[in-house]
């Protein structure tokens, strides 16, 4: 069966895994899962994985829930829930909106059943209260070669430590003076079952609970009973919580959980290239002002390539197309642009616009004339039908669309050349006005009126075809040009990853459009001919004061770059 978008089922080792699990009877149905920690903006590696979950999910008629495992009030926000749940519905609109729980989900809801679950580690001889500081513990904790050593406070009694985690939970102690840590094997290989911390001493309001606690579970105690008590069927995560699975999979033994259990499984994530993933990172660059903002259109949150211009079906496409296996690798990030690319080219209209305008007079065209146009919209898409386009005496170009002394492959204009203005006419450049400095101020033309159209009755061929925009009608408009964030591909691999900021990654230019553009609404988007896909910013666009975004250019030019 296609998914809903009419592609080809898809195969991985966890969509096996499920269809293993489903042929067997092991759970009652599919029950997946995306729990972003809200601490920041999703960005491009999200994408991934709510394309996972949700995917299982709907593949298999089943449910995905979209919970916040919000455990740590000091980082977490309500401005990043919003954010995700945006990102989220909008990635997955038309889609697989269809399986998302009618509820959303925060770890925050289950604190009362998590501290009760704490309590009975507690009574089972399975937990206890620790005084070491963290500093404290790192010389109790050993090392992978090294086993470690037991806290002084391991063999507390039961009746001890349930009196200390009471005065834990009443606000007695300060912050870091007790811990509350699974007692599990000092001498395991995986650090992770050396007796973690599932309970830590935090005075802070929670941007969910309020101030009713001032002691709050940690990330690994959380998540697998939050699956547990979720019914969720496979939690699915990315490869660095491969060696927590244990620690996940002791909690779910040693505790009364509901059956059948969840399973956790892992995958690669996505490390496109040119990019940070970090939060730390990210956020690191919106404090310092780097970007303008979580969803500055460089920025890899897809906030950010919401507004840019990108569709949710390109970036699902991108996903798809890199696969799930667990292979630690590096993703080419050409191959998110071309997706839009590919989707832009059968969908968006074409429009004129000239980015750095070069005046011409046509001379021989009557002065105070102008005339309607037949442009085509779309040569990929029939039904997109016609527009009318005006012409008149003076118009622009692109600058780099004229040379006053051309090489011999240069097929534009210059003196004495004829090209094709495209939808109008054939001009002949016939003179170059400058200023006293010797820049080009403007050139002059004739045109040929037999041309009309862009073809000439005598069968006479031009090598070139300009785009243009008529300057009496021309709609003036910032342009925003996009471009990656960083110009190294791995920039994260060596030093500091601002070294190889790029200094070109937004240029504003004041460009020249044709009129219809000034009506375009956001989301709409566009290709500038000749030029790259573009849409008028969501923000800061006004139909007074257009303002458009670069999507992505009509070609890639960082492979060529990268070939030389």
């Amino acid at each position: 069966m296609n998914d809903a978008e009419g592609n080809e089922p898809l195969k991985d080792f966890i969509r096996d895994r499920v269809v293993a699990d489903m042929a067997a009877g092991a759970y009652p149905g599919v029950v997946t899962r995306f729990p972003p920690e809200p601490n920041g903006y999703l960005h491009i590696g999200h994408a991934k994985s709510i394309c996972l979950n949700f995917g299982i999910a709907l593949e298999n008629s089943g449910v995905c829930n979209l919970r916040f495992d919000d455990t740590n009030p000091a980082k977490e926000d309500t401005e990043f829930v919003e954010s995700i749940t945006e990102d989220v519905r909008w990635l997955i609109e038309g889609w697989a909106d269809s399986v998302l729980s009618s509820e959303i989900f925060f770890a925050s809801s289950y604190f009362e059943q998590l501290h009760n679950y704490a309590v009975q580690l507690i009574r089972d001889g399975n937990a206890y209260v620790c005084d070491l500081s963290l500093e404290e513990w790192e010389s109790y904790r050993g090392a992978p070669e090294l086993p470690g050593k037991e806290s002084p406070h391991r063999n507390r009694g039961v009746e001890e430590n349930l009196d200390l985690f009471s005065r834990m939970r009443g606000g007695e102690f300060a912050d870091g003076e007790k811990t509350l840590r699974a007692k599990i094997d000092m001498t395991s290989p995986n650090l992770h079952l050396r007796d973690p911390v599932i309970y830590r001493i935090r005075h802070e309001a929670h941007h969910q609970a309020g101030e009713a606690w001032c002691i709050y579970p940690m990330y690994d105690f959380t998540h697998c009973l939050s699956d547990s008590m979720e019914g969720i069927s496979h939690s699915i995560c990315t490869l660095e919580f491969e060696v927590h699975r244990p620690l996940y999979d002791w909690v779910l033994d040693h505790l009364p959980v509901p059956q059948p259990r969840p399973h956790q499984h892992e995958f690669s994530r996505l490390n496109p290239t040119y990019m940070v993933m970090s939060k730390r990172k990210l956020l690191q660059l919106v404090q310092e002002k780097h970007v303008h903002g979580w969803d500055d259109p460089r920025m890899p949150t897809i906030a950010g390539y919401r507004r840019r211009g990108f569709t949710a079906a390109s970036i699902r496409s991108f996903c798809q197309g890199v696969g799930v296996t667990k292979f630690k690798g590096i993703t080419d990030v050409g191959l998110l642009e071309n997706a839009i690319r590919e989707e832009l080219n059968k969908t968006a209209e074409r429009r004129c616009a000239v980015l750095d305008p070069l005046e011409v007079i046509i001379d021989n065209y009557p002065e105070g004339q102008s005339e309607d146009l037949e442009a085509i919209n779309n040569p990929e898409d029939e039904s997109a039908g016609k527009r009318a386009l005006p012409f008149g005496r003076r118009l622009f170009i692109e600058r780099a669309d004229f040379m006053e002394d051309p090489p011999k492959k240069f097929f534009r204009l210059g003196p004495a050349r004829e090209v094709r203005l495209r939808y109008a006419y054939f001009i002949t450049c016939q003179s170059v006005e400058k200023d006293g400095e010797g820049n080009i101020l403007r050139i002059h033309c004739t045109y040929d009126p037999e041309t009309r159209g862009g073809s000439a009755p005598d069968g006479r061929k031009v090598k070139g075809t300009l785009h243009w925009v008529s300057a009496e009608h021309a709609v003036d408009a910032e342009v925003r040009l996009y471009d990656r964030l960083f110009t190294e591909p791995e920039p994260e691999a060596e030093g500091d990853f601002l070294d190889c900021l790029n200094p070109d990654s937004l240029k504003i230019i004041a460009g020249k459009l044709e009129p219809s553009l000034a009506k375009l609404s956001a989301g709409q988007r566009v290709q500038f001919e000749r030029l790259g896909y573009f849409t008028p910013d969501p923000k800061d666009s006004t139909p007074d004061k257009p303002v458009f975004n670069r999507i992505v250019g009509l070609r890639d030019s960082w492979a060529k770059l990268a070939n030389k």
